[in-house]
């Protein structure tokens, strides 16, 4: 009987074990995709930076396999826009930072999408730069929680007022919550929290640091590791980068323990990648005539259709999915392709209803990597109002590189783009001129369609308006997308494309500085000096009383204006106004009678 009672609970044991053996075999792996904000591929100890101290991911390298041939957009949110859907960012309406071109089109769907429908739960934390008003958000685009600043970096226009990378106030869901600690760190430990609420379940988590970008506001500890390095080999801005950027990896370090002591390690995939080429760990010194920094051989940097402004590093490890050894991936590939291949290798669908794909999968690449692909892909860095064909942009074939469609270099012996051969290679060029042709016409086939901002919805009532997503009216274009324009009082012109969802009665309230602030129109800020926030690259400057006396407003053909008082902090216009899609404009004029424009409306549906 005790025999028979044992075989019992054997076989209970076993069929419990192999449950358990099932489930986590079954389990679809988590994802965390970790991608900074302007670091290149030179600024990495691994990749020959004799300086930068990277040594976490330095030995993550050492684990993963890596995309050596990797390219992004030349600049931030066309970068993220292309990871986040798959799609080319002239195709999606994000092929600038600014000037109402950084918000993702409303029927784009997007990697969040795509794993919350999967079943994942989702969270994002840091730089978003796809729009700040409703349905652009973090929180409206397929991510459950997200902790995020406003704008293309902490400090800029639609972000909290007053914000220095320290102590700042940040936006969870859309709802501004005070947090403490320098941003970086600020954004690790939220994204760490969310990993630890959700770690019995499948989760995407997108950490996507502001840092490096400036303004180069770092902790002083890690200031001091670099500051004093010769000025010949490192100016002092550069230093203030590459503590930021040794803060990341600190940062990247304690991310991977933390995997480790959940027991999520070994099924979690895990991404390093950065959003396009160095913005300061190269520069040439005009008075001293010399180069600092490191650029791994490649010419050119942020924003530059050559090499350097858009090949970044790009590394991936996953045990459970036997990616653990260092392996170079050498083919073309880039951002676009990471949704397809996160697709694959998570065993999950495309979002449904979502617009075709430009990117391809690389796990067959994974499995072989010597793989061959003859692909053609197009970066380009437009920033302008209207798209124009040929604008800075790099057609790339395996290691040919059509510059502006003129210029041919073969990276294989040439990394840094120095002999041009294009009156050599006639059919080359000829062939990549073709490629590009077409494709500009496919990603423009919405042209110049604008992307209007909703008013008048439940989800976000007021809408803010800031100047960042102005429309210039300038010939030579110019946006207030920084508090720093705002204090200095500098000079933007243009109109918001809006949409006004339900007709009806609206009220404009026009201000020069946001609600948070607590500032009148006419005010001067006080200056914030490193001795106030130790850790500051430089002080921020006294804002400047511009003497506005009177403001404007302008939509569905209305036109009013109205003087104020000196001590005012806001000027209110109620309107009717008709359904539809609209553009707006919102400004003030100083006593001179000078126009400059709202740097931020509040509008309410009454």
């Amino acid at each position: 009987m005790r025999l028979i009672k044992l075989f019992v609970l054997l076989a209970v044991i076993s069929v419990s074990c192999n449950k358990k053996v099932e489930e986590k075999n079954n389990k679809k792996p988590n994802v965390v995709l970790v991608i900074t904000d302007d670091q290149g591929y030179g600024d990495l100890g691994i990749h020959g930076n004799k300086i930068i101290k990277t040594p976490n991911i330095d030995a993550f390298h050492g684990e993963s396999y890596h995309l050596t041939d990797f390219h992004v957009g030349p600049t931030c949110a066309p970068t993220r826009s292309g990871l986040m859907t798959g799609r080319y960012a002239n195709s999606v309406g994000v092929w600038h930072t600014v000037g109402g071109w950084s918000l993702l089109r409303e029927q784009e769907k997007t990697m969040a999408d795509m794993f919350t429908q999967a079943g994942y739960k989702t969270g994002a934390f840091g730089k978003w730069h796809l729009g700040d008003n409703y349905p652009f958000r973090a929180h409206d685009r397929g991510f459950q929680e997200a902790v995020m600043h406003y704008g293309g970096g902490a400090y800029q226009t639609p972000d909290y007022w007053g914000n220095t990378y320290f102590n700042d106030t940040y936006f969870k869901n859309g709802e501004p919550t005070k947090y403490e600690g320098f941003c970086t760190d600020v954004f690790f430990d939220e994204a760490k929290s969310f990993i630890k609420k959700n770690k019995d379940e499948p989760f995407f988590c997108y950490i996507s640091t502001n840092a490096p970008h400036g303004p180069y506001n770092v902790p002083l500890e890690y200031y001091n590791m670099y500051k004093d390095i010769d000025e010949n080999l490192l100016s002092d801005t550069q230093k203030r980068f590459y503590g930021m950027i040794t803060n990341v990896d600190d940062n990247f370090g304690e991310l991977r323990k933390t995997l480790k002591e959940l027991n999520i390690a070994d099924n979690t995939i895990l991404i390093f990648m950065t959003d396009n080429g160095t913005a300061a760990g190269y520069r040439y010194n005009k008075q001293k005539k010399i180069t600092t920094g490191f650029n791994a051989g490649m010419r050119g940097a942020k924003g530059s259709a050559y090499e350097g402004g858009h090949r970044v590093p790009f590394f991936i490890h996953w045990k459970d999915g036997d990616i653990t050894v260092s392996k170079d991936i050498t083919q073309l590939t880039a951002n676009l392709d990471i949704m397809p291949t996160l697709a694959e290798l998570c065993g999950i669908e495309l979002p449904k209803d979502g617009m075709p794909i430009a990117g391809k999968s690389l796990v067959p690449m994974f499995k072989n990597p010597e793989l061959k692909d003859d692909r053609m892909l197009v970066t380009d860095s437009q920033r302008l109002q209207k798209l124009v064909k040929w604008r800075n942009s790099s057609v790339m074939q395996n290691k040919w590189r059509l510059i502006n469609g003129k210029e041919l270099y073969n990276i294989e012996n040439d990394k840094g783009q120095k002999k041009n051969l294009a009156e050599s290679n006639p059919e080359k060029v000829k062939e990549m001129r073709d490629f590009y042709e077409k494709w500009f016409e496919e990603v423009s086939v919405q042209g110049d369609e604008e992307v209007y901002i909703p008013i008048g919805t439940k989800f976000e009532n007021p809408t803010t308006l800031t100047s960042h997503d102005l429309h210039s009216m300038k010939e030579k274009e110019f946006y207030a997308w920084n508090q720093i324009y705002i204090r200095n009082g500098a000079v933007a012109e243009g109109y918001w494309s809006i949409n006004v969802t339900e007709p009806g009665e609206y009220e404009f309230s026009l201000r020069r500085y946001p609600i948070e602030s607590g500032l009148k129109i006419n005010a001067t800020t006080p200056k914030i000096t490193p001795e106030d926030v130790p850790g500051l690259e430089k002080t921020i400057p006294e804002g400047k009383n511009l003497d506005f006396a009177k403001a404007a407003i302008s939509i569905q053909g209305i036109d009013k204006d109205v003087k104020f008082e000196e001590n005012a902090k806001s000027v209110e216009f109620t309107l009717n106004l008709q359904k539809g899609n609209t553009k707006l404009e919102a400004s003030f004029f100083n006593k001179k009678g000078e126009k400059n424009t709202a740097y931020y409306v509040y509008v309410t549906k009454k």
